[in-house]
């Protein structure tokens, strides 16, 4: 039987936490309708990290990790073969599924899109959690020409692709983060006052919350305008997770909150929102990450890499192979 190396999940019981390791296991068979493909490059997202320590109730393990990718087509229809193609995880792959830290990885037909053709595999491999997440967001929050959108966590993974999405759809960008490089530093600010200045008044049109902070979306909710969205992708793992507003407010200005979860989507869904990213980024439109910012590491140094980004200021990783 042909091996592969991979990093796996594995849990001595139901109730511990999983230890992360690298070793050699069965390489998927292909099997009707999917594609085996070869692994170039696969990004550690904190998500990923997440999964690692056992925080999503759904993964079943022994799991290979890794929910983004970049690499080629080897074995499907003929027509296929040597095609250079990303994808990402959705609900299934590296939770149900084996995801990509590994040398290969079996996925439907559907699942995958084309790699851009200007970006490195190392660069297509970062973008489908971020972007995919921050194309979710804005379609949730309706997000429209001229809105004014203030962006929590602006100079994170998904709050930076969520600036870039609204700004190519034609929205104002308001930055808030946890500095003075952002329009509204959100820790000297933490009601967010600037945002009066701001918009003489008369509050933001959307709100993309991807910090999941309580008290900062009690205050961005408050900062909504007339008609306003907030739409947020986090919440607190532990301690208050309960949001309190003041609802006269809310009900009279007809404002709208709405949670989002990539985690409820489809291969499928999303490798058809990747092909529509893909555009952009071979227009110019949206750019990819800059030489540098991701750290690569070799499969065999995954388990460190995985330690590493775990660690405050250790930086992001991308496997490659």
């Amino acid at each position: 039987m042909a091996t592969m190396r991979a990093l796996r999940l594995t849990k001595d019981t139901p109730t511990s936490a999983p230890t992360l390791t690298l070793t050699t296991v069965p390489k998927p068979t292909l099997t009707p309708g999917h594609l085996l493909v070869k692994v170039h490059a696969s990004a550690i997202h904190p998500s990923d990290l997440l999964n690692a320590r056992g925080s999503f109730p759904y993964t079943i393990f022994p799991r290979v990790p890794g929910r983004d990718y970049a690499g080629t087509v080897v074995e499907g229809p003929p027509s296929l073969i040597g095609t250079d193609v990303y994808g990402t995880s959705g609900v299934t792959q590296a939770f149900t599924l084996d995801g990509a830290h590994a040398e290969f990885i079996l996925v439907s037909e559907a699942a995958v899109a084309p790699k851009p053709k200007n970006l490195s595999f190392v660069q297509a491999a970062t973008i489908p959690v971020p972007f995919t997440t921050a194309s979710l967001v804005l379609r949730r929050a309706a997000l429209k020409e001229g809105d004014v959108v203030l962006v929590l966590g602006a100079n994170g993974a998904v709050g930076s692709a969520v600036v870039q999405l609204a700004r190519s759809l034609g929205a104002k960008v308001l930055l808030g983060t946890r500095d003075e490089k952002g329009d509204v530093n959100t820790a000297a600010d933490p009601e967010l006052k600037k945002i009066d200045e701001l918009t003489g008044g008369k509050g933001v049109d959307v709100v993309v919350d991807t910090v999941g902070q309580p008290a900062l979306t009690r205050a961005s909710v408050a900062k909504l305008g007339k008609s306003g969205r907030l739409a947020f992708i986090a919440a607190p793992r532990s301690g208050a997770t309960e949001l309190g507003i003041e609802m006269v407010d809310f009900y009279r200005k007809e404002k709208t909150l709405v949670g989002c979860n990539t985690l409820v989507y489809s291969v499928e869904e999303f490798a058809e929102e990747l092909k529509v990213l893909g555009a952009k980024f071979e227009s110019g439109s949206l750019t990819p990450a800059k030489e540098g910012e991701w750290n690569e590491a070799k499969l065999e140094d995954g388990v460190q890499a995985y330690e590493k980004s775990s660690q405050k200021g250790g930086g992001k990783f991308v496997i490659v192979g």
